[in-house]
This record gives C-alpha cells, sequence and structure tokens, in this order.
C-alpha cells in the first residue's frame, strides 16, 4: 500500500498496534525528508504536527520513552511535542531536556517554573546552558539545582551568577567543591570563595589563582574574633545579605508562577515537604491575596486555627490540613503553637466557612492577634 494510503488506513483504525505504527510512519516520513534535505509544505507539517500531538497524548508511557529517545536530538520534531515530552515523568523528560536543539532558553525557564525538582536539575545539567536560564536558577535558590548548575562546566555563568552562587556556598556546603574548580571561577570570587571552603579546596584555590592565602587566613582570623567579640562581624552581615537575596529570589519565583497561572494549592504542599517555608509563606500569600507578614504572623502564633483559615480560602482540603501543619511546625521551631487542642480547633474551620469568608476571617483574625 503506497506511503499517503497506508498513512490513512492506519489513521482510521481503532487498533492501538495500527496507531503505534501510524506514529512511527509519520516519524520516518519526517526524518527522510529532513535527510533529503526536503521541507514539507506547511499544510502537511501542520497536519503532521497535530496527528504528533494526538497521538503522544494518548501513547503508554513504554511509547512517550521511545518517542524520547529518538527526537531528543532532532531538528525537525514539532515543537509542541517536544514541550510536552519535556515535563512528562522525569525519565521520559531528562533526554528532551538534556539535547533537544529545539528547547530555547524561554521553554527551559518554563520547566523550571512548571516541573518538579528532577526537571530542573536536568535543566541545570543541560550542555551550554544560557546565561537567562542561568540567572533564572539562581534566582529560585534551589540548593540541589544550584549544585547541578555548578558542576556544569558548559553553563555560562555569568560574573553576578557566580557570585550569588559562592555567597549561597557558605550555607549550601555541596557547591564549594563543584564551584572552586568551575572554569568560569575568577580569581576575584576565588577570594570570596576561600572563606567556605576547606583545607584541601583552599590549596587547590591558591595553586589555581596564585592568590595569597596567607593573607586570607589572617582576614578570616580577625574576622571571627571580630564575631566572638561584637557579635555582628562583615562575615555575619555578608550571611545575611546572602540570606536576604535567596528569600528575594523565592519572592519572584512565586511571582512568576503566578502569572503564569501555574500557582495552586497543591504548590503549598510540595514546597513544604522540600523544606522550603519561604516558598510555603509568599505561595500562600499571593493564592489568598494576603500579605506575607499577616501569613507569618499566623504561621508564628499560638493558634494554628489562623493558619487553617488561609489554607480554607485558597481551596486546600481538610485531607491535607494535618500534613501541612505538621510539616510547618518542623520547619518553625513546633510553630503555630497549641498542641492537638489547637490543631482540633483548626480542623473545625474547614466546616462553616467558605472561601471568600475564611480569607475575611483570617486578616480580621490576625488583625486582633497583632
Amino acid at each position: 500500500m503506497a506511503g499517503l494510503e497506508y498513512m490513512t488506513a492506519l489513521a482510521n483504525s481503532r487498533d492501538p498496534a495500527d496507531r503505534i505504527r501510524l506514529l512511527e510512519a509519520i516519524l520516518t516520513l519526517s526524518e527522510e525528508n529532513d535527510d533529503a534535505g526536503r521541507a514539507l509544505p506547511p499544510v502537511v507539517r501542520e497536519m503532521m504536527d497535530s496527528l504528533f500531538l494526538g497521538l503522544v497524548g494518548d501513547a503508554e508511557r513504554d511509547l512517550r520513552q521511545r518517542l524520547s529517545d529518538r527526537l531528543a536530538e532532532a531538528d525537525w520534531a514539532p515543537k509542541a511535542m517536544l514541550q510536552a515530552l519535556a515535563v512528562d515523568e522525569i525519565e521520559i523528560a531528562a533526554p528532551i531536556i538534556a539535547a533537544s536543539p529545539l528547547l530555547q532558553d524561554q521553554d527551559l525557564i518554563d520547566i523550571l517554573i512548571k516541573a518538579t525538582v528532577e526537571h530542573q536539575i536536568a535543566v541545570a545539567r543541560r550542555p551550554g546552558l544560557g546565561a537567562p536560564v542561568v540567572e533564572a536558577i539562581v534566582d529560585q535558590g534551589d540548593p540541589a539545582v544550584m549544585t547541578a548548575l555548578a558542576g556544569n562546566d558548559t553553563a555560562q555563568i555569568e560574573h553576578d551568577a557566580m557570585l550569588r552562587l559562592v555567597d549561597a556556598a557558605e550555607e549550601v556546603a555541596a557547591l564549594r567543591s563543584p564551584l572552586a574548580r568551575h572554569p568560569r571561577l575568577t580569581s576575584e570570587v576565588a577570594e570570596r570563595l576561600y572563606a567556605w571552603v576547606g583545607e584541601s579546596l583552599r590549596a587547590a584555590l591558591v595553586a589555581r589563582f596564585r592568590i595569597d592565602g596567607a593573607a586570607l587566613d589572617a582576614a578570616i582570623r580577625t574576622a571571627t574574633e571580630e564575631a566572638s567579640r561584637d557579635g555582628a562581624t562583615h562575615w555575619t552581615l555578608h550571611a545575611r545579605r546572602a540570606r536576604q537575596s535567596v528569600t528575594e529570589a523565592e519572592r519572584a519565583l512565586i511571582h512568576k508562577l503566578h502569572e503564569a497561572e501555574q500557582l495552586r494549592p497543591s504548590y503549598l504542599l510540595r514546597a513544604l515537604r522540600e523544606g522550603r517555608l519561604n516558598m510555603f509563606v509568599e505561595a500562600l500569600a499571593v493564592l489568598g491575596d494576603f500579605e506575607s507578614t499577616e501569613v507569618r504572623q499566623a504561621i508564628d502564633s499560638d493558634k494554628p486555627e489562623l493558619m487553617a483559615l488561609a489554607l480554607v480560602a485558597v481551596g486546600v482540603d481538610r485531607s491535607a490540613f494535618r500534613t501541612m501543619l505538621s510539616l510547618v511546625r518542623q520547619l518553625n521551631a513546633d510553630r503555630p503553637g497549641g498542641g492537638d487542642d489547637g490543631e482540633r480547633r483548626a480542623i473545625g474551620v474547614f466546616g462553616p466557612f467558605t472561601d471568600d469568608l475564611a480569607g475575611m476571617a483570617f486578616k480580621q483574625a490576625v488583625a486582633l492577634t497583632g
């Protein structure tokens, strides 16, 4: 049967095996035209792109994996299909994220916003990663993703981004070794990193950049002595600024998610499970149109029902509350307090309040406790 007739017959079949054959036939036709340097007519390309998307949407996991492996390096595949595969399960998404020449910087930034930490790590490891994507990773401030970025020797980490990574290395020990070896590390930034690393990495930095290790050691000793005497030195103030910059990055990420209509109540639980209390606070504030100070006041109080009101207002289900309260307490020095009695009172909030009433009640209750 001739090519188009064969494909038409497959398209009209309801047999799942024929749908796989149709997809393979379309792939083969596209590859043959690409290898021959022939461009398909626009109407044919549009039809094939539509078929691709329709077939992939119904495809089993094994087929999606085969597609990902086959199309990872193709420069002719439908962009929309690649974007869909790039946010699929991480095993399916990884080849596309790592190699597809059709994914541009904005596509990768969208993956950072929409997908899981595993997808974000895959983006951070992508060869030749562009500076805008690097900035987006540093803005997010996730330790695991930044560590993957630091280990990417081909990433375009510009001076400002490198400085921010080195600042983060004070608290994220995993960043230190890959940053010390990164080809884009400069002598100026290496001196800054020197304060956070151990003896072996200090020796490597001294050898690589010919920096004055003895002078830096003396400066660190002086700063440490001043810290024990005064409690506020250049180093402690520097650390506070670094922590504040991470908070600002978290805030920026939340607002990007909101603008992209990707910020949903489920994100709150995800942030808590990843140990990111600041993200939880900011996301809850944005979802409920609250002030972040109001949310912070609620979770620092002895009344977990305040937190419950805020969660009801943004559509969190009662079934998720106990888990979220437990996680917040773990991350926030056992606050909000109130013990088991407070938890029971808080669960009762999920019955009588609608979203709007819960939001108004939250604001009023927080104002009264202030």
